[in-house]
C-alpha cells in the first residue's frame, strides 16, 4: 500500500517544501513524560535510560541479560523509534534481591542515566506524554509559508494519524496481519500478536480520520460524535450543546474516532452510519480484533502540539520542540509542513 493510503491526506494544505528527518540520532530526541512519584523503596528497580540506534525492546533484551533475569520481568510504558536519541523508563521486578551490576549492558548506545526502587511495576502507556525536539535539515520550503503554517498547527492542532511506523516497512504488518485474519488465526508470541493487531486498528483509525479531513469536519464535532478531552479514554455522545461546547475551540475537548474491537460503533446517527460504512469492506479485519478479544475504544482525531516553539539554528534547519499525549505521532506533524527525503537526498522527496 503506499504512504497515502495508510495515512489519508494532509489538513492545512500541500507541503511548504522539503527536508531530512534523522539525518543523525540528535535530530529525533525523545523523552518520555512520567507523573508518577516513585517510593523510593520497594521490589520494583525503575531505570531512567538513554538509548540511541537502539530499539525499546532491544534494550530491555541487554538489560534483563546484565540484570540476570527473564525478559519478562522487564517493563516498559511506551516503544521508542531505533533510529532516535530517546529517554524513557524501564523497570524490573527484583523481589529480594539488590539492585544488580548493569554495566554490561551499557555502551555508546544504551546509558542507565538513573535508577530508583518503587513498590510497583511500569504498566504500559503509563507515560503522560513525549517531549520532542526534532531537527529538519537540507531544509528547502518557503520559509514564509513554514511560518504561516506553524502558527496555523499551534493554534488549531493537526489530524492524530497513526505514523507511517506503525505498518512496518513498507505496509508490512498490515499484510502480514490481512494474511492471518483471512486464515483466522492469531499470532503465538505475544510481542508480534500486539503489533499486528495495532497495526488493523490504527489502518481503520486512520480511513476514519481521512474521509473526515476529506470532508472538513476532523476538527469540529458534529451531533451523534463521541467527545474525548485530551487526556482521557472516556468519552461521551455530543448533541447541539456539546457541540457548542467552548472548550472545542480551546482545544481541550476534540471528536473521536474507532479503535475497533467488539461490536459495532457507538457513534450515534450519520456519524455512526459512516463509520460502520468505512470498514464495510473490512470483515475479515473486524472479525480478526473480535476474536482476539479486543474491546471498542476511541482515540481523539484531532491533535493538540503542546508548547509548540520552533527557531533555525542554521539558514537549512529547522528545530521543532514540543510535548505530544502518550501514543501519538511526531511524524503526524512533520508531513504537516514538509515532504521527507532521504538522508543524504536533495531531490524526489517521500511523499505522503
Amino acid at each position: 500500500m503506499t504512504e497515502f493510503e495508510l495515512l489519508g491526506p494532509r489538513a492545512h494544505g500541500p507541503a511548504c517544501g522539503s527536508a531530512v528527518l534523522k539525518a543523525s540520532a540528535e535530530d529525533f530526541q525523545v523523552d518520555e513524560v512520567l507523573d508518577i512519584p516513585l517510593a523510593g523503596e520497594g521490589e520494583h528497580l525503575w531505570l531512567w535510560v538513554e538509548k540511541r540506534g537502539l530499539n525499546t525492546e532491544e534494550a530491555a533484551k541487554r538489560i534483563a541479560r546484565a540484570a540476570g533475569v527473564p525478559l519478562r520481568l522487564i517493563s516498559y510504558a511506551g516503544l521508542k523509534d531505533r533510529q532516535a536519541l530517546t529517554r524513557q523508563w524501564f523497570s524490573l521486578h527484583l523481589p529480594g534481591k539488590l539492585d544488580p551490576d548493569l554495566s554490561a549492558a551499557q555502551d555508546a548506545s544504551l546509558s542507565v542515566l538513573k535508577q530508583v526502587r518503587h513498590s510497583r511495576k511500569l504498566q504500559r502507556g503509563a507515560h503522560a506524554a513525549n517531549g520532542f525536539i526534532l531537527r529538519l535539515t537540507q531544509l528547502s520550503a518557503d520559509t514564509e509559508a513554514l511560518e504561516r503554517r506553524l502558527q496555523q498547527i499551534a493554534a488549531q492542532g493537526i489530524p492524530n494519524y497513526y505514523g507511517l511506523q506503525r505498518f512496518g516497512h513498507e505496509g508490512g504488518n498490515l499484510a502480514h496481519a490481512r494474511h492471518l485474519a483471512a486464515a483466522r488465526s492469531l499470532p503465538e508470541k505475544r510481542n508480534v500478536r500486539s503489533r499486528l493487531l495495532s497495526a488493523v486498528r490504527s489502518y481503520l483509525f486512520n480511513r476514519t480520520l481521512a474521509a473526515r479531513v476529506t470532508a472538513g469536519s476532523w476538527n469540529r464535532a458534529q451531533p451523534g460524535d463521541l467527545l474525548a478531552f485530551t487526556d482521557s479514554r472516556s468519552f461521551f455522545v455530543a448533541g447541539a450543546a456539546e457541540c457548542a461546547d467552548p472548550r472545542l475551540a480551546r482545544l481541550d475537548l476534540h471528536p473521536t474516532g474507532p479503535l475497533w474491537g467488539v461490536g459495532a460503533s457507538p457513534a450515534v446517527g450519520a456519524v455512526q452510519q459512516l463509520e460502520q460504512e468505512l470498514v464495510g469492506d473490512e470483515g475479515d479485519l473486524l472479525e480478526w480484533l473480535a476474536e482476539a478479544g479486543l474491546q471498542h475504544e476511541r482515540r481523539i482525531l484531532r491533535l493538540p502540539i503542546g508548547g509548540l516553539t520552533w527557531h533555525y539554528p542554521e539558514p537549512d534547519i529547522l528545530q521543532l520542540e514540543f510535548v505530544l499525549p502518550a501514543g501519538c505521532f511526531a511524524t503526524a506533524l512533520v508531513r504537516e509542513l514538509v515532504d521527507l527525503l532521504p538522508a543524504g537526498q536533495t531531490d524526489n522527496p517521500c511523499v505522503f
